[in-house]
């Protein structure tokens, strides 16, 4: 029982099995380095080829493998160093979060930057319209969290919170013309001309009363040529 549980324990990456980790300790075991090397080039391939969701990985990581698998005693002239033995089984850094408590959880940190951004614009008409555009989407955000009790002074009482006092709109003006309903979005505009576009429906409208016309007079000028 203990030479069985002394032959499981030998292998170390078991993905591998067993008959590889048995070549890569013979493979290390060569005197020849020259030969060690170019069987090691040959056990990465047959390590591709037995199993086949490694062919997409990158060569380095077979290699390290081919190293963690020889105890890190493989001596070859390989394409990739050695990697460390001291990082194996290494705990990876945590990631830092960012910093900051969200004040209002179901809006978002990003809702947080876009006031941020907005609060440093210079034009008012500019300014009013990205206030606009904000409130949309804590509109649609707090009717996703909260259907019940809505108001639009909700709105402008968070935006001026996030903005500590430095945002405003009037609240008559965005309830009048529902300017924190997403489908008024398209009537703000930036300052400038109108943009056009080729494929509108007047213009479809248009060639469509041209094709008929041409219709009609073609089939006058057929009657007259008939009689």
């Amino acid at each position: 029982m203990e030479e069985i549980e002394q032959q499981k324990n030998s292998v170390i990456l078991k993905e591998y099995g067993k008959n590889i980790q048995k070549l890569v300790d013979h493979v290390t075991q060569l005197p020849d380095k020259a030969k060690r090397t170019e069987q090691s080039y040959t056990l990465v391939e047959l390590m591709k080829q037995l199993n086949p969701q490694l062919k997409a990985e990158n060569d380095q990581k077979l290699w390290d493998d081919l190293f963690i698998m020889s105890d890190f005693q493989l001596d070859v002239d390989s394409p990739f160093p050695m990697p460390e033995k001291e990082l194996l089984g290494k705990r990876p850094q945590l990631i830092g979060y960012p910093e900051g408590e969200v004040k209002f959880k179901h809006y978002g940190r990003n809702i947080e930057k876009l006031i941020e951004r907005a609060v440093e614009i210079e034009d008012d008409e500019d300014q009013e319209i990205a206030i606009i555009y904000i409130g949309q989407l804590m509109r649609s955000f707090h009717t996703t969290w909260n259907r019940e009790n809505f108001d639009d002074a909700i709105i402008l009482d968070d935006i001026k919170s996030l903005s500590k006092g430095k945002l405003h709109i009037d609240l008559e003006k965005v309830r009048e013309n529902g300017l924190f309903e997403s489908s008024t979005r398209r009537d703000f505009k930036p300052a400038g001309p109108e943009p056009t576009s080729t494929n509108n429906g007047s213009g479809r409208r248009s060639n469509s009363n041209n094709n008929t016309n041409k219709k009609r007079n073609n089939g006058g000028n057929y009657k007259k040529r008939r009689n």
